[in-house]
């Protein structure tokens, strides 16, 4: 029986953390035998603490692939626990765990994809794909385009599988929450979840608040999440005079507390790999409103289950929130719609089995 590696050494929680975790658990709950190497001090270490799965804490840096001594400890654990196949979710992992693999001598060297971003064409880079990774695992049609965009030459392209993310619709469904915000009469209430980075674009929404702020739109924007631009934020929040109407409630451990407090899910993110919080709130019944760009379209269907705008355009975005705030009807509508999309196209139940039969291939 095949030995299974998951290898993801990142601090935080999101959403390529939790992929690994739930698939590394269905893999270990199928009887496979998997091992998991990750950072002593990340969530995934504190959660793997939690369950019998056989796991290791590591410390990897940026560099740690220029330290021989820190191959050689990857390596010897590799072959101490007869890995035969590592997925790797992070280029910063991929650096020495591929090499590691390579000296340790594993069938498959598989690259976990879950980013929509152009791989740069750099000599590394190069180097890797053609010499140390074996397969690519992307996230939605968008990330597998992303990978050879700058290089149609990187990698041979019938060895990129896409297979989505998914969810466990039933337990979601089930699962009890408690809405952190009580709506007043009359009020529209826009949510958003995310780490708190440049990535997620939260700063878009802040100049959303002050159009709708000026519009005389009754509403709330609640934005939940903990990361490093919380203080600006926060600032720039205060600096646009929009502190009576968007909430940092902080780190949201259930997502369903914040979206069943709201009537709209809103998306700022210059890019998703695949946004697990559309599909959620799309499981909630809530419309969404997310920018026209990389795997949106695949998760979104505009004018269906929400909107897709131009990307930054804040007018039209606004436009989109002013519609749905007075029209119920219509809001109720693609919030059903959302419902049907997600729950059956993102099953977790359907999307494991891919994932189990391609890992075990």
């Amino acid at each position: 029986m095949k030995t299974i590696c998951f290898f993801n050494t990142t601090k935080a929680w999101g959403g390529g953390e939790k992929w690994h975790l739930e698939t590394c658990k269905y893999m270990h709950d199928k009887g496979h035998n998997v091992f998991f190497i990750t950072n002593k001090n990340s969530q995934l270490y504190h959660k793997l603490q939690e369950s019998s799965i056989k796991h290791v804490g590591l410390s990897i840096t940026n560099q740690s692939f220029l330290n021989p001594f820190a191959i050689n400890e990857v390596k010897n654990i590799l072959k101490e626990n007869n890995i035969d196949v590592i997925i790797i979710n992070l280029s910063r992992d991929l650096k020495i765990a591929a090499l590691a693999a390579k000296k340790a001598g594993l069938d498959r060297v598989i690259y976990r994809r879950g980013s929509a971003i152009p791989i740069k064409n750099k000599f590394l880079n190069r180097y890797y794909f053609k010499n140390l990774v074996t397969d690519i695992l992307a996230n939605s049609q968008a990330t597998k385009e992303t990978v050879l965009v700058n290089n149609s030459n990187l990698f041979p392209r019938e060895k990129i599988e896409v297979i989505y993310n998914g969810l466990d619709i039933e337990a979601f469904i089930q699962k009890a929450y408690t809405p952190i915000y009580k709506k007043a009469e009359g009020e529209f209430v826009l949510t958003n979840l995310g780490r708190l980075e440049n990535q997620k674009n939260q700063k878009f929404l802040l100049h959303l608040a002050k159009e709708l702020k000026s519009r005389n739109l009754n509403f709330k924007l609640i934005i939940g999440g903990e990361g490093s631009l919380k203080n600006e934020l926060q600032k720039l929040s205060d600096e646009l005079n929009i502190n009576d109407v968007v909430l940092f409630p902080g780190f949201i451990e259930n997502p369903k507390d914040l979206m069943y407090s709201g009537d709209l899910f809103v998306l700022s993110s210059f890019w998703e790999g695949f946004g697990y919080v559309l599909a959620e709130a799309s499981l909630c019944r809530k419309p969404i409103i997310a920018f026209d760009i990389s795997s949106n379209p695949e998760v979104v269907k505009d004018n269906e289950t929400g909107f897709l705008t131009p990307l930054n355009d804040v007018k039209l975005f606004a436009d989109k929130v002013d519609f749905l705030s007075n029209n119920k009807e219509k809001t109720k509508s693609m919030g059903e719609a959302g419902f049907n999309f997600a729950s059956t196209t993102f099953n977790s139940k359907i999307t494991l089995a891919k994932i189990e039969e391609y890992l075990l291939k």
